[in-house]
């Protein structure tokens, strides 16, 4: 505006505290993405797993509401392999929603060079990608450990005697699981972002790189004659280190044996290695491509 007309006012609202100022940049992008009604809409979606869920577990431990739907006892055993299920449901979606919305975060500040004008603030580089990452943490955790930590206790106080002393482990691994399925696929969506200009592309590029990964590994086995090809298929890698927190060698179903033999052919500690490695790789690249400034030659 004009400074003649004298209508400019300093900002006169409450300063965000230092320590904190990267949730600036978070809420102003979630206040963007939740203007799309399809984002909108699809993230209620994603929570149609969870009251499923929710309501097997109210079912399976109500007497009444057995009697009511006319079942002779519960088929279903509410252990460590049933939320294992819920996680793996719920990670899907949550890396749909990472897949569209993840890509879309740094590449828009650098294609318009607006980089340089987050870092003249107050706001470090680690805070400027702390506020990118919160979008993805906060989307991700109300559709994974958030409510998963819910049905835990939903089936702690209503589960039979000795079910929480025997299953409390459980909200440790939901926890630790998610984060660690969050942290991948965030840290993979922003690199891709910050490398990759195009929105679409960088989509496409997340997705190629759990497929074409898996395949390459795959074919290492088939030549080499060996399993440790799977470390590079990145599915392989999270499922490892789930099953391990989700301690599924102790499982006694009929879904034992020969589907998790066949997911435990390799020790669970590669797939940590494998999963660490690559949000290493990930930090790496960020800290390469996210400058102030950008010398040209």
């Amino acid at each position: 505006m004009a400074i003649y007309k004298r209508l400019y006012r300093p900002y006169a609202g409450r300063y965000t505290g230092h320590r904190f100022r990267f949730w600036v940049i978070t809420k102003s992008a979630l206040r963007t993405l939740f203007d799309s009604r399809f984002l909108l809409a699809f993230f209620v979606a994603c929570n149609i797993p969870f009251v499923i869920f929710l309501l097997i577990i109210y079912i399976t431990n109500n007497a009444a509401a057995q009697a009511l739907l006319q079942m002779k006892g519960s088929p279903i055993l509410i252990d460590n392999f049933f939320f294992l299920r819920y996680l793996i449901f719920q990670s899907t979606l949550s890396f749909l929603i990472t897949a569209w919305v993840g890509p879309g975060l740094v590449s828009v500040d650098l294609s318009n060079d607006a980089l340089p004008l987050y870092l003249a603030r107050p706001l470090t580089r680690t805070e400027y990608l702390l506020g990118k990452f919160g979008v993805i943490f906060m989307l991700t955790s109300a559709i994974t450990w958030v409510p998963g930590l819910m049905l835990l206790g939903l089936e702690s106080s209503l589960g039979p005697i000795g079910w929480f002393q025997r299953y409390y482990w459980l909200f440790g691994s939901m926890f630790i699981g998610s984060l660690l399925w969050i942290a991948v696929i965030g840290l993979l969506s922003l690199t891709l972002s910050a490398w990759v200009k195009w929105r679409i592309v960088a989509t496409g590029a997340m997705l190629g790189i759990f497929f074409a990964l898996a395949g390459f590994g795959e074919a290492l086995n088939q030549v080499l004659r060996t399993n440790w090809g799977h470390v590079l298929n990145l599915g392989y890698d999270i499922n490892l280190a789930w099953f391990n927190l989700f301690r599924m060698d102790s499982v006694t179903g009929p879904y034992n044996k020969p589907a998790i033999g066949r997911l435990m052919e390799l020790p669970s500690w590669a797939g940590w290695v494998s999963l660490s490695l690559l949000c290493a790789f990930c930090l790496l690249m960020l800290n390469k491509k996210l400058k102030a400034r950008e010398v040209v030659r």
